[in-house]
């Protein structure tokens, strides 16, 4: 006996009530089977039902792929009800991927032309969800008809498709522009707001379409302005706000129409100080406008008022009790502050109590705004607070927390020895989270500080005494006392409390250290060198520490073992040497040589008699190269060097070719946002004119590191393109170490030169891309 095929709402009650998934899959099993009988026998009357029940088994995740076909022709059927159900499944079971999509154009552009609104609301509803690239630019005429319709309705779905086919293929940008001027003058709520969207699609694609709409500028400004003032339809009005959705995406529009043009900015502002004024700020919906409000006057070209007004407003959404908005107030903010750095110190404190949020991702954006507020006015008290934060903040933030301090404090530091104490605090408080360089740079600035030599090492001492833990400190502590322990035993500091300190007392502090097990054998290392240096600053008998160097000559770390061997060798063969060779280092000025470098160097660009132009290290390494590839440059014997004292380094980087040294060409500035800038310095190597070289240095000025920072390039097809490995792909904050890299363009026709390049990186936690052409590069650069 055939079991007959089950109804819809009988279907979905025995599939509901099975108590297993083996049960579940039988009943789904059973009626697929029935299904796909159906299928085949052709039934019409019922094959809506049919694929109704299918789609219902694809929703639940079991495979209806059999259906396709099926929609097919459901959507080809004269039946209102075949065409709902046959639609319903082509936008659950088609996409681009399967060529079977594109059987239904005809289908879309037959019912789009009946004239039946519900058959023509069907098919724009499929094409904007399923339609591709190809069915775009087919039915592109069709919608584009049907946006000027009398019946809402249709128009308000056929500008949803618009806005689909705009974002499938920017290039029929051209066939909308037209309707989207007529349509502003829309009184429909659905239809206006689709029409927002709509041109704001264009604008982002096409600069046509930018240019075009900005006569529309005042057009949009009287629409928000009867928003704000008399509202627009109460059933849109939420929570008192009148149509927010409405608000911000025009909002949103005006902010892309005003950026970088003077023009419209102007026509503007009124209107967003009265928005930023009179929204109702108690519900979330007044919130999101104002919020789209701060981003529009902060991306535009408003006035200085303006942008405090914005500023004051994101400070009054960190006093919000809702977390949402402190972390978008945060996160803005910390977008402005380069900009706007005197009015976002406004909110200074407010910013500091935001630090002590038991959310992990608030007290993070908080971290990193309270770290770009910092200056020289405001170091010591920033600092102190961060301190008490590093203190107890999440481990996962002492990392970032401390290198901020750390990075500050150089930076901005007033004092040689308050930069000594914050350094010694950050490295008491939290020393494993500190970045490698810290040891390095905190001798270095204790090195070069002769006034404090006594004041630190009896601080150190006081604090290695205390804790043996922290590696970073006991590393630096051992070297000070190393370095300078008879200004340690002397107690003549009058900067720091009565310390008196034996010599034992010091021995037996550093055979601690090298016997801890916290101890890396860095940190061993440390302290060995400390010990041997001390045998010539003590006036005692040496015998301790003869006796602790020879017991690491047997160690198991190698480099341990070496150096205890070299000491004793030291102590035994060379004993009449080992004062010389252990005097204190001499004193070293922090940034002095690469002062004086940077000085000779443009001294020497500057100079008639300069004998190699400036190039970047690696055109200097291309040029090289290049000699490989040439055959008169390398065939040519190098001229002879003349000895020379002053201009020794300068012959060796001298290359062995004939032509003259090029002019130089000046750098180009071709990129900057919210503190990140990108500069173009260019050479073109004497050997190969052809050849040009161009060296990308990014450098970030704002608060926040840049990551995942990706440069590429292109340019036409007359040139032939090589880009180098960038140096990196993060882009330190606060003017850290530029990332660089290089392009190599070959121009063998010497044509103008045209540069596009196009960025991806991710500032203050977001993700940026940027596309832009270069089209104004020195004409040096390829005649």
């Amino acid at each position: 006996m055939v079991v007959p095929s089950l109804k819809l709402q009988d279907l979905i009650e025995e599939i509901r009530g099975a108590k297993t998934q083996a049960q579940e899959r039988e009943v789904i099993q059973k009626e697929c089977a029935h299904i796909r009988a159906s299928f085949r026998d052709g039934d019409p009357l019922h094959r809506h039902r049919q694929l109704a029940k299918l789609l219902y088994v694809h929703m639940l995740g079991y495979p209806a792929h059999f259906g396709q076909m099926e929609c097919l022709k459901l959507i080809a059927s004269p039946r209102f009800t075949d065409k709902r159900v046959g639609y319903l499944g082509a936008m659950l079971l088609l996409d681009e991927r399967q060529d079977a999509h594109l059987l239904i154009t005809n289908s879309i552009k037959n019912d789009l032309s009946q004239g039946i609104q519900a058959v023509q609301g069907l098919a724009l509803c499929t094409l904007s969800t399923v339609g591709s690239a190809e069915m775009c630019r087919d039915l592109a005429t069709e919608v584009e008809k049907l946006l000027l319709q009398p019946g809402p309705y249709v128009r308000k779905k056929a500008v949803l498709t618009a806005v689909h086919m705009i974002r499938k293929v920017p290039e029929l940008s051209n066939i909308f522009l037209p309707p989207c001027a007529q349509l502003l003058h829309e009184r429909h709520h659905g239809v206006l707001l689709g029409t927002i969207t709509l041109i704001t699609e264009l604008c982002e694609r096409s600069p046509a379409a930018l240019k075009h709409f900005r006569k529309v500028v005042p057009q949009l400004v009287q629409i928000l302005w009867t928003l704000v003032t008399t509202g627009y339809s109460a059933e849109h009005s939420i929570s008192g706000v009148s149509d927010p959705f409405l608000q911000v995406q025009i909002l949103r529009l005006l902010r892309i129409l005003g950026r970088n043009h003077e023009e419209s900015s102007e026509t503007m502002n009124d209107l967003l100080a009265q928005v930023a004024t009179n929204t109702d700020t108690s519900r979330n919906a007044g919130n999101a406008v104002l919020f789209e409000t701060v981003l529009t006057i902060m991306d535009i070209r408003s006035v200085a008022g303006l942008r405090v007004l914005a500023v004051n407003i994101l400070g009054r959404f960190l006093l919000n009790s809702d977390k949402n908005i402190r972390y978008v107030a945060l996160t803005s903010l910390l977008r402005v502050v380069q900009s706007d750095h005197s009015a976002v110190q406004r909110h200074r404190p407010t910013v500091v109590e935001c630090l002590r949020e038991p959310d992990a991702s608030l007290s993070r954006r908080a971290l990193e705004l309270s770290l770009a507020l910092v200056n020289s006015s405001n170091v010591r008290a920033m600092t102190q607070e961060l301190q008490s934060f590093l203190e107890s903040c999440p481990p996962d933030l002492r990392a970032d927390c401390a290198s901020g301090i750390l990075l500050a404090a150089e930076r901005f530091a007033p004092t040689k020895r308050w930069h000594i104490d914050t350094i010694l605090r950050v490295l008491t408080t939290a020393g494993t989270h500190v970045r490698d360089d810290a040891v390095a740079n905190l001798i270095q600035l204790i090195g070069g500080a002769q006034e404090l030599h006594a004041y630190s090492v009896r601080r150190l001492y006081s604090a290695l005494a205390e804790d043996i833990s922290q590696q970073p400190l006991v590393q630096v502590a051992a070297w000070c006392i190393g370095e300078y322990g008879d200004l340690l035993l002397e107690g003549s500091c009058e900067e720091t409390e009565p310390l008196q300190v034996e010599e034992e007392e010091v021995l037996a502090l550093l055979e601690k250290v090298l016997q801890s097990h916290m101890s890396l054998p860095v940190t061993r290392g440390y302290a060995l060198t400390a010990l041997m240096k001390l045998s010539t600053r003590l006036r005692g008998d040496n015998n301790r520490i003869r006796q602790v160097v020879s017991v690491y000559g047997s160690c198991l770390d190698v480099e341990l073992q070496q150096r205890a061997v070299e000491y004793n060798a030291l102590f035994q063969k060379y004993d009449y040497m080992r004062a010389a060779i252990l005097e204190k280092m001499p004193l070293v000025e922090r940034g002095g040589t690469q002062d004086e470098g940077a000085k000779e160097s443009k001294e020497a660009q500057h100079s008639e008699a300069a004998l190699v132009p400036t190039e970047p290290q690696a055109s200097k390494l291309l040029d090289l190269l290049d000699l490989l590839d040439g055959t008169s440059g390398a065939a040519q014997p190098s001229p002879p060097l003349e000895p020379s004292s002053e201009g020794t380094l300068v012959h060796l980087l001298d290359l062995p070719c004939v032509s003259p040294a090029p002019a130089s060409i000046p750098n180009l500035k071709v990129f900057e946002r919210e503190g990140l800038q990108l500069n173009l310095s260019f050479v073109r190597p004497p050997g190969t004119p052809a050849l040009l070289l161009i060296t990308v240095t990014v450098i970030n000025t704002s608060g926040a590191d840049v990551t995942h920072f990706v440069c590429q390039a292109a340019v036409p097809k007359s040139f032939q393109l090589q880009l180098q490995a960038p140096s990196g792909d993060t882009v330190p904050a606060q003017s850290g170490l530029p990332v660089t890299q290089l392009l190599r363009i070959l121009n063998p026709n010497k044509a103008p030169l045209r540069l596009k390049l196009r960025l991806t990186y991710n500032h203050f936690g977001q993700s940026v891309q940027e596309i832009f052409e270069v089209n104004n590069l020195p004409v040096e650069t390829w005649q």
